[in-house]
């Protein structure tokens, strides 16, 4: 029987709705920022919505800088660099602005600003976050531009520690947005393929924090009616991407995931973070492809579940049914079945599994993941073999 003890905490000060990256500047203000430094990915930051949101803080009388040299996967050298630049601008406080890579990024830096220990030493293990200075960590704005990650939401950050390949979840409470603007008109260009990957990112949020064991009902309930806003609206996004209804549902939905997962992930993400490591694959298009498999490894303890899940999302058929939905939805947004499709091999495939089961998301799989289990993911995964 699950224990039904736990410690409880949600999220922040949430402003959402189309057109509200007006308010950016008096966000910061509001907490306290003069001088921010926007911090984002390459890619993004050569397009029009961040000139706009800059744009928006010089009109009202801020200073802002601006940091992009962020990969896709964020890497320590990303950070160290970050970090520089927010000292060298005597900024006082971090908006962190644009998809997982962006959030991270920002979150981490305005952790990592003026701690005086490495960043690895704050990994989400155990009580580590208590050897950081809480008073030192700047304000931080957060503005997502995809709708997967959550990040805006979220406690810790995603960084892969290059002399190891390895990624490293980075924890503390104050790493949480004081602010965030969510504005689904930030997210109409984003392309198919990131919109499918991002969507099916809080899919695996969603689904994942829903079957781990921990009691957290309220988080439980958040993705259950989270799932259901992918399912019906994540193929409209991917089909339509101006459809701004549908942009703010996945938005809502992506929250949602990172809310809820306060409760647990599992192995689909301990898989995902080593391949991604590894092979610099999308996270949340690598997310999708373990889905299924990982799906039918935890099936003895998650069918109960899987069919009250059905039941609430009109899925017929319970755990058969459902995994049947999520393999249809895969296939109508552009998922690969396989990971060949990501450019994976299995040339580390014993490399990944020994990864994975000391990723920090791997202790809330409904089924314990050895190496063998994760082996045998993997090769499901390699195979299409569902």
């Amino acid at each position: 029987m699950t224990k039904l003890v736990a410690n409880w905490s949600y999220p922040t000060a949430i402003r959402f709705g189309a057109g509200r990256i007006a308010e950016l500047a008096e966000a910061c203000k509001a907490t306290g920022i003069e001088k921010p430094l926007l911090v984002t990915d390459s890619g993004l930051a050569k397009l029009d919505i961040t000139a706009r949101a800059l744009d928006v803080m010089r009109k009202d009388g801020l200073s802002p800088g601006l940091f992009s040299d962020v990969k896709p996967n964020p890497v320590g050298t990303n950070l160290t660099r970050g970090v520089a630049v927010f000292k060298a601008g005597e900024h006082d406080g971090v908006v962190a602005f644009g998809g997982g890579s962006g959030l991270d990024t920002g979150k981490l830096i305005a952790f990592m600003a003026r701690q005086t220990r490495p960043v690895w030493d704050f990994e989400d293990i155990g009580d580590w976050w208590t050897r950081a200075d809480a008073e030192a960590i700047a304000p931080i704005v957060a503005v997502p531009t995809t709708a997967g990650t959550g990040s805006e939401v979220g406690r810790a950050g995603v960084i892969t520690e290059e002399k190891t390949h390895t990624k490293k979840v980075i924890f503390h409470p104050k790493m949480m947005p004081t602010i965030v603007i969510c504005d689904p008109e930030l997210t109409v260009g984003m392309p198919p393929f990131i919109t499918a990957g991002t969507g099916m990112d809080a899919l695996a949020h969603c689904l994942e924090a829903y079957s781990a064991e921990l009691y957290h009902p309220m988080a439980a309930g958040i993705a259950v009616e989270g799932m259901r806003l992918v399912f019906e609206n994540l193929p409209k996004a991917v089909k339509s991407g101006k459809d701004l209804e549908a942009r703010a549902h996945m938005m809502s939905a992506a929250a949602m995931g990172a809310t809820a997962f306060q409760k647990g992930l599992g192995a689909i993400h301990s898989l995902s973070h080593p391949v991604g490591a590894l092979y610099d694959t999308h996270h949340g298009m690598t997310n999708a492809v373990f889905m299924p498999y990982v799906l039918v490894f935890n099936r003895s303890a998650i069918e109960a579940k899987i069919e009250r899940l059905s039941g609430y999302l009109g899925i017929s058929g319970g755990f058969d049914g459902f995994l049947k939905a999520v393999l249809n939805l895969r296939e109508e947004i552009g998922v690969p079945h396989t990971l060949a499709g990501l450019n994976v091999d299995a040339g580390r495939r014993e490399e990944i599994a020994e990864m994975a089961i000391v990723d920090p998301t791997a202790g809330g799989n409904p089924v314990k993941l050895t190496k063998d289990g994760a082996l045998q993911i993997f090769d499901a995964a390699m195979s299409g073999d569902v």
